[in-house]
């Protein structure tokens, strides 16, 4: 599996300018359909242990209704691991953001059971205790996920809008935003996925996901990445206070934002 992950995906500047004026993209092919299929089964092992275990892993909130989520899933398997702090999608995340350095923040497993509910329209960026407008998201889909198993949908453009009000995941977010989407009608874009397929989104970009109508689970691995020479935002909600601690262990607001678990994934 090593030697993909090295090569370059094939990304034209077109996508890039994309990226940088909508906010989100999509990218095909990201992983051979072959690959996926080696690396799936070894991140469900993992999600389904730790959900055995009921670990917690540092969150506040409890998204169960919305989905099983485990985070650092590279630092429960070698395997993944490999796969995780691949050049190949940290290549992509840097010439998305035009930086030239990127660190890993941390990944995510994210599998919505049939009938798991939508996903509030809500930023990551409320979460994460991170002074930069560069960050971003690869949200990889290990199956195919059509729009009725719990696709993504972002608001274009929106990273740029600085006057949302800051809010975590909930039904008050999904109220506000939804009422602003309502009276303003933005372009608001979905995609569907095959296996192997990515989008890739600001942490400043407004979006939600379907609920998963399906039988079938939803399975999708996340990967989120920063410029780097980023520095650490003094935290200034719960959410942020519970990332430093757990994902940049022992960064301090001001200083930078390295820790054991943020290495440096590209160049």
């Amino acid at each position: 599996m090593s030697s993909w992950l090295e090569n370059e995906y094939p990304l034209h500047e077109a996508a890039c300018e994309s990226y940088r004026r909508n906010g989100h993209i999509f990218l095909p092919g990201v992983v051979p359909a072959a690959e996926v299929q080696t690396i799936r089964p070894v991140i469900l092992g993992v999600v389904d242990e730790v959900a055995k275990a009921r670990d917690a892993q540092g969150r506040i909130s409890d998204y169960s209704s919305l989905f099983t989520q485990v985070t650092n899933v590279w630092r429960l398997n070698e395997t993944v691991r490999t796969f995780v702090c691949a050049r190949r999608f940290a290549g992509i995340a840097a010439r998305l953001m035009g930086v030239n350095g990127v660190r890993l923040y941390h990944d995510q497993a994210l599998i919505k059971e049939p009938g798991g509910r939508p996903t509030p329209w809500h930023q990551d960026a409320y979460y994460w205790p991170l002074n930069t407008d560069h960050t971003v998201t690869m949200w990889l889909a290990l199956v195919d996920i059509p729009q009725r198993m719990g696709t993504m949908s972002f608001v274009n453009g929106s990273h740029r809008n600085g006057s949302f009000r800051p809010m975590e995941i909930s039904d008050d977010s999904q109220r506000y935003f939804e009422s602003i989407i309502r009276e303003e009608r933005p372009e608001v874009q979905s995609y569907e996925l095959r296996a192997g397929d990515a989008t890739f989104h600001s942490g400043r970009t407004l979006h939600s996901a379907h609920a998963n109508n399906s039988d079938r689970r939803r399975e999708v691995m996340t990967i989120i990445y920063y410029a780097d020479g980023t520095t650490v935002l003094e935290p200034d909600n719960e959410h942020r206070k519970t990332d430093l601690k757990v994902f940049l262990p022992g960064a301090k607001p001001g200083g930078p934002a390295v820790s054991e678990l943020n290495p440096l994934l590209y160049p």
